[in-house]
């Protein structure tokens, strides 16, 4: 988990990805996910669906949730927020190139279609 975010931390710095520099929009994408799945999780581990090995945790728990399953929790959705906004921001910086020079301007096809 260390490594995903380690690899996706520079997407931060790709122009117009503001993921680490807005905390609340980060907070507001990750905590509905965290919590699904944080119930989800207590709920399996309740009914004995799964249980988690002692020989890979650490042995931390919160509850009944071993440390790592919630750092997991937290670590990929940020892993896939920043390369969602990277690709996103890749996408309309090649789209607006793209677009000044192929694609008509929005008035122009307007006219067009009178």
């Amino acid at each position: 988990m260390a490594a995903c975010l380690l690899i996706t931390l520079p997407l931060e710095f790709f122009p117009g990805v503001r993921v680490w520099r807005a905390p609340r929009r980060l907070a507001a994408a990750l905590l509905p996910v965290i919590a699904v799945f944080v119930v989800w999780d207590l709920i399996g581990i309740a009914r004995e669906h799964w249980d988690f090995n002692p020989r890979y945790v650490t042995g931390l728990q919160l509850g009944p949730l071993p440390i790592e399953e919630l750092v997991f929790f937290v670590a990929i959705p940020i892993c896939t927020v920043l390369t969602w906004e990277a690709v996103g921001s890749i996408l309309r910086l090649v789209g607006g190139a793209r677009g000044r020079d192929q694609a008509p301007d929005r008035a122009e096809e307007q006219e067009g279609v009178r």
